[in-house]
Formats: C-alpha cells, sequence, structure tokens
C-alpha cells in the first residue's frame, strides 16, 4: 500500500512538471519561441505541443489511463532527447532532466501500478504472471 502511495506521489508529481511546461508552452513567452527556433521548430509550434504535453500529463493524473500516458511521455521525452542531441551533442541539461523525468515516470508507475509490475523480470523480488514460463516471457 505505501508503495502504491509512493509511485502515485512521483508519478503526479512528474504529471505536474509536464503541465507546468505546457502551459509555458501553451503561453509562448519569447525565450521559449527563441527555443523552438533555434531546436528547427516553427516559431508558432509552441500552442501545438503544448496540447501534446497537457495531454500526456493529464493521461498520467488519471490512473486507469496512467499507462498509456506513460508510454505517450516516453516517447515525447525520447523525441526531446533526440532533438536535443541534435543540437547540443550527448548529455546536455535538457537531455538529462527528459531522462530522469521518463525514469520517475516509470518508477512511480511501477511502484503504484500492479499492471506494470506484471511486466518486470521475475528476478526483481516478485513472481511472474500466472502461466508464463520463463521461456514465455523472454519471448524464445
Amino acid at each position: 500500500m505505501r508503495a502504491s502511495i509512493v509511485g502515485r506521489s512521483i508519478v503526479t508529481i512528474v504529471a505536474g512538471l509536464l503541465l507546468l511546461d505546457g502551459f509555458l508552452q501553451l503561453a509562448s513567452p519569447p525565450m521559449m519561441v527563441e527555443t523552438l527556433a533555434h531546436s528547427g521548430f516553427a516559431a508558432d509550434s509552441g500552442p501545438r505541443l503544448a496540447v501534446f504535453t497537457l495531454t500526456c500529463a493529464c493521461l498520467l493524473i488519471i490512473p486507469r489511463l496512467s499507462p498509456l500516458g506513460a508510454v505517450l511521455c516516453t516517447g515525447f521525452l525520447g523525441g526531446a532527447i533526440a532533438t536535443h542531441f541534435r543540437i547540443d551533442g550527448f548529455g546536455s541539461p535538457p537531455q538529462l532532466i527528459c531522462l530522469v523525468l521518463g525514469m520517475l515516470i516509470w518508477l512511480g508507475m511501477a511502484l503504484a501500478d500492479p499492471r506494470v509490475r506484471a511486466f518486470l523480470p521475475a528476478g526483481l523480488g516478485r513472481r511472474s504472471p500466472a502461466g508464463w514460463s520463463a521461456g514465455e516471457r523472454s519471448g524464445y
């Protein structure tokens, strides 16, 4: 029970940060427009990115939809990492922030949701889903 509360708290904090980012993108302050243009995006793409960011954050907050939100956020954050890799190379602060946010999403999901824990390898201290042998789980 405690792990579930901690997990939901982690996911909610990350969703809050994504909501903040989405609202900033929606407002499109001059600094953000400059950053988008520097990244190779159209200067007016902030509001369109905001819709996607806000949608992902809202899906994360709703427990039944949070696995979908986690998958979409992972793709979104991966795209941000790839964009910054193209511009700044490897290990820039935005890349590390996106990486940490993605890891926190999945840590929180694993703690909060038994559906996510069911996909973890059995060696991480939990039993495998009913009916899955080690060969079926590995895909061989």
